[in-house]
């Protein structure tokens, strides 16, 4: 069993950075792959970024070369750097982790925080 919780949202100005972090529960931490995905209002959640367990990393191109995300196993936490934000990040963001297969498929993830609120004004 994992537990997750996010934090580090907020508001934010166009332009501007902001890093989220997850903390994991569990012995096992260091044997998942972790996953940011976003929810913004109206729309359906999506995929924004994975590190399996071998740090490698994949984002969806929207965030690709202004997000990175990494993780720290000895802390039990995985990070979302955002940088240069722009008004459409605006989302909740979930943090979410997986035992393998297609990182990039929310179907695959078997854990989920709560999520947190990230808001970028013009």
């Amino acid at each position: 069993q994992v537990q997750l919780v996010e934090s580090g949202g907020g508001l934010v100005q166009a332009g501007g950075s902001l890093r989220l972090s997850c903390a994991a529960s569990g012995r096992t931490f260091s044997s998942y792959a972790m996953g940011w995905f976003r929810q913004a209002p109206g729309e359906e959640r999506e995929f924004v970024a994975t590190i399996n367990w071998s740090d490698s990393t994949y984002y969806a191109d929207s965030v690709k070369g202004r997000f990175t995300i990494s993780r720290d196993n000895a802390k039990k936490t995985v990070y979302l750097q955002m940088n240069s934000l722009k008004p459409e990040d605006t989302a909740v963001y979930y943090c979410a982790a997986a035992e393998g297969g297609r990182t990039w498929l929310q179907s695959t993830y078997k854990y989920w925080g709560q999520g947190t609120q990230v808001t970028v004004s013009l």
